[in-house]
């Protein structure tokens, strides 16, 4: 049955709440609206009010109420609206539930399950299109993926709660419409995947990147370049071993991340990469990512300062000579 990205989201949420009545979800909206983007619509009428709260506008404080909640045995999952809206939740994501159980010497633990939307791609603007998945897969203690297909965004979750550690999971709103299959009941938040069997020059990517970075492999074929397309899934822990053996065939990569270059999840990949396979490489290892500026609302201009097929194709074939 084809369903959409985000029927995906909504079935994987409705699973999870389901198979244990530990698990609650608590955020903006997320009960009588239905979500702002309809990912938890008609949740709220099945499992009722004390499985699907609406939280109020204060992301410090609802954020910091999972950790709690998590910590006291429940099975929380938090909505943040919107990835840029997290910043105003740095102080329990990154002080509290990243660090309690390395602080406690394994005694307690944070089974909690934070959902964003995150990326750009459909004008909404500076403060609403940010990418800041490089910024949370610095941090030690939490885990980041990325859902970038449709068993990932119905599985990833059940195995986020299954984990035990606070984990975040990164959604794409660029992606929601997008049909498609659920091929795999469960899924892993340990490894990447190829997406795309190559051998002349492997292309790396996450999350709301993935469609472009196949649509580009597909015209590299057209001109006779086989590409090798490896989407991370988990940011952190970074499955290094999946990248470097396409890298070790292709013996070229590219990196396409849609946040900026300076500081990037691009650049510790290409770090990686030179650290482990130098030797392996007849290019240097070029990249991909978002233009150094916030994200303009006109639609000619964001689209001019996103990773787009024609540069992933540019890059690519820049490495050939």
């Amino acid at each position: 049955m084809t369903i959409t990205y985000r029927e995906a989201l909504r079935l994987g949420l409705r699973e999870a709440l389901a198979a244990d009545p530990r698990v609650f979800l608590m955020g903006e909206d997320v009960g009588r609206y239905g979500g702002t983007y309809a990912v938890s619509k008609g949740l709220l009428a099945e499992f009722g009010p004390q499985r699907v709260r609406d939280a109020p506008l204060s992301e410090l404080a609802f954020v910091g109420a999972g950790v709690g909640a998590a910590l006291g045995g429940m099975r929380p999952i938090v909505e943040v609206m919107t990835v840029n809206f997290s910043l105003l939740a740095l102080d329990p994501i990154v002080n509290t539930a990243a660090v309690l159980r390395h602080m406690s010497g394994g005694q307690f633990q944070v089974p909690l399950v934070i959902r964003m939307s995150t990326g750009a791609g459909r004008q909404l603007a500076a403060q609403h299109s940010n990418a800041f998945e490089g910024w949370y897969a610095h941090i030690p203690g939490i885990k980041i993926v990325a859902a970038a297909t449709h068993d990932d965004a119905h599985g990833m979750l059940r195995a986020a709660l299954d984990d035990g550690n606070p984990v975040l999971l990164f959604e794409y709103p660029a992606l929601f419409d997008l049909p498609g299959d659920i091929a795999e009941a469960r899924v892993d938040i340990r490894s990447a995947r190829v997406r795309r069997p190559g051998s002349r020059v492997t292309l790396v990517t996450y999350g709301g990147c993935l469609p472009k970075t196949l649509q580009a492999a597909e015209q590299l074929a057209g001109e006779g370049i086989n590409a090798e397309v490896v989407d991370l899934r988990v940011l952190r822990p970074l499955d290094m071993e999946t990248v470097l053996a396409s890298v070790r065939k292709t013996r070229r990569a590219v990196v396409v991340d849609d946040g900026w270059k300076s500081g990037s999840l691009s650049a510790e990949i290409m770090a990686r990469v030179m650290e482990n396979a130098f030797y392996d490489l007849d290019a240097p290892v070029a990249r991909v990512c978002r233009e150094e500026v916030p994200i303009p609302y006109a639609r000619h201009l964001e689209e001019a300062a996103l990773p787009q097929v024609a540069k992933i194709v540019a890059a690519a074939k820049g490495l050939f000579g």
